[in-house]
């Protein structure tokens, strides 16, 4: 087993994040799973009018091609999520196989079990981040800045509704390349996840934010991490990213993890046991299972969004954030 020690889980609960190295095998698990978005990839490459020769490229590069080639996101094509609403029957996603093989990593699961036992519910709350280069990155008029670069300071309370406020939910995010100051990594607040749940704004043009003046962002700590380990943080822990300034894209998930039994936050959204000591044979094993679960969440929000509640508690005009 990866289990943490009682020194790291002391420094998780004190500091609400912990980075541990090499957790993850990288020929076995990160490398199948690049290889899987290669694929999807080159479905969206040859999708596109004129087809455009993307051969011999490793997939940071040819993505890197093809969001200057068409000027927009693709982010949507890669994600093993779905958007919060407007949900269309061919909504596009992607539940492959290896990423099936990430939510149910051994090593990761090891690490979630040492936090919060061994009961373990893979949340729904989940996604891949492609951050491309901030060069190529289309600028926005209305703020002078690129769309698509540093994701603003939140917690990830935030993103799941009141249900799940009593939830012991664990983010764990995980870099599929190396990444630093220059590519855009995490940054993150220590011991601000004691303050508890904080007042989050929505502005038209930044999305949503947790304003600086809540918390103690001149103490904020960014983290450098190898492609392989993972960072493990607290739902309550302030971060955002720093903008990318490589040539290559920055990719990334973040997973999280949830006692067997708890509200997930996102009702409507499909988890599944991933671990469980108790009864082993809860547990899903099958990758095809775990996709149809997304597909037919695709159809029945797409079919009836009258039924699909909001998926956020904050308001424009909340107070405080004018």
């Amino acid at each position: 087993m990866s289990a943490l020690t009682k020194a790291q889980i002391r420094q998780f609960r004190d500091q609400g994040y912990l980075v541990v190295e090499d957790v993850i095998d990288v020929q076995r698990y990160l490398d199948p799973l690049v290889a899987e978005y290669g694929r999807r990839l080159d479905e969206i490459v040859a999708g596109l009018d004129g087809s455009p020769a993307y051969d011999g490229l490793p997939f940071g590069r040819r993505l890197t091609k093809l969001y200057a080639d068409t000027g927009r996101s693709w982010a949507q094509h890669f994600d093993f999520s779905l958007p919060f609403k407007g949900v269309k029957a061919d909504e596009p996603c992607h539940f492959g196989p290896a990423v099936f093989a990430m939510l149910r990593n051994d090593g990761i699961l090891d690490v979630v079990e040492s936090l919060i036992g061994p009961e373990i519910y893979s949340n729904p709350v989940q996604h891949v981040r492609l951050k491309p280069p901030q060069h190529m990155v289309p600028t926005d008029p209305r703020i002078g800045k690129g769309l698509l670069g540093a994701t603003e300071w939140h917690q990830d309370a935030s993103v799941v509704v009141e249900e799940a406020d009593h939830t012991e939910i664990l983010t764990v995010w995980i870099p599929l390349v190396d990444v630093d100051e220059r590519n855009g990594c995490l940054c993150v607040v220590p011991r601000n996840h004691k303050r508890g749940l904080l007042q989050h704004c929505i502005d038209a043009l930044r999305g949503k934010y947790l304003p600086a003046a809540k918390f103690d962002v001149e103490r904020a700590r960014p983290l450098p991490m190898r492609r392989g380990s993972i960072l493990v943080m607290n739902k309550m822990t302030p971060h955002s990213s720093l903008e990318n300034h490589s040539d290559d894209v920055r990719v990334s998930m973040d997973l999280r993890f949830n006692p067997i039994g708890q509200p997930t936050g996102r009702p409507e959204f499909p988890g599944f046991v991933a671990r469980s000591r108790r009864d082993p044979a809860a547990e899903l094993r099958d990758p095809i299972a775990w996709e149809r679960s997304w597909l037919d969440t695709r159809d029945r929000m797409s079919a009836h969004p009258e039924l699909v509640p909001a998926f956020t508690r904050w308001r424009e005009d909340a107070p405080g954030c004018a």
